[in-house]
């Protein structure tokens, strides 16, 4: 039986490996272990799907250099899980370590994909509307936990846009530590008032202190991120209600 069942997770696992693989622009590496066996299989249920793979590329050249993948069991659909394909039949759990390097995060915001998706904000200065929009931006990783930002707020207010250029240093909120804005600097605005500034920073400390974010209806945790020297390490949770049909899905 060992030797059956070892088969088994092996024959679903490798279709699994290859269906993903035919949905990517590039992978340097994919391992997709589906843990079950023939008579679970049957009934519908695993004990869990893991996924390790290395330079991923998907969507517009995006790339993500390594992300592990764990979920609790599950319940699938017993016909065309036996075909690798795995399709829930209710919302599973799951745990994603990911790791993206400066680079990668940087062609990943400025991409065309990125952009279209990216949100407007609106504040209220004083009793005006004013309308934000982020452009141009640019992470850097130095090390010793600390990430730098710059880049350009398309401002519109009382009809009227203007840019304002900005450089931003923060640590990342920890399992230990809160997040920390240890600096926010503005040029390359005439015109800007110091009130509209310390809205722009209240609005950034908003965003930075955000945990959740969602991706095709499911919403992602940010449990910590840990920022080495030109890369960036996530640890993220989420309760998924199907397993993705790309792994962008699961990255973006």
């Amino acid at each position: 039986m060992p030797e059956e069942r070892r088969l088994e997770e092996q024959f679903i696992s490798q279709e699994a490996e290859r269906q993903l693989s035919n949905q990517l622009d590039e992978a340097e590496q994919i391992d997709v272990d589906v843990q079950t066996d023939l008579f679970k299989i049957v009934q519908g249920q695993a004990d869990g799907v893991s996924l390790s793979a290395k330079g991923l590329v998907f969507k517009e050249n995006i790339r993500v250099q390594d992300i592990k993948l764990q979920t609790d069991k599950i319940a699938v659909n017993p016909v065309s899980a036996i075909f690798g394909q795995i399709e829930l039949n209710a919302p599973v759990n799951a745990i994603a370590r990911i790791i993206m390097t400066e680079s990668d995060i940087n062609q990943a915001l400025n991409s065309e994909f990125v952009q279209n998706s990216q949100k407007n904000y609106e504040l209220n200065v004083e009793g005006e509307n004013v309308r934000l929009e982020m452009q141009n931006i640019q992470l850097a990783f130095p090390g010793n936990n600390k990430i730098q930002c710059q880049g350009l707020i398309g401002i519109t207010e009382k009809g009227k846009n203007r840019p304002l250029g900005f450089t931003a240093q923060f640590q990342p909120k920890t399992y230990t530590n809160p997040i920390i804005l240890e600096s926010f600097n503005c040029h390359q605005g005439e015109g800007i008032t110091f009130e509209l500034v310390l809205a722009i920073i209240q609005k950034v400390k908003e965003l930075l202190n955000l945990q959740y974010f969602t991706w095709e209806g499911t919403k992602f945790k940010i449990i910590n991120l840990d920022v080495k020297q030109q890369h960036l390490i996530l640890l993220v949770e989420t309760q998924m209600q199907h397993i993705p049909a790309s792994i962008s899905e699961m990255t973006n």
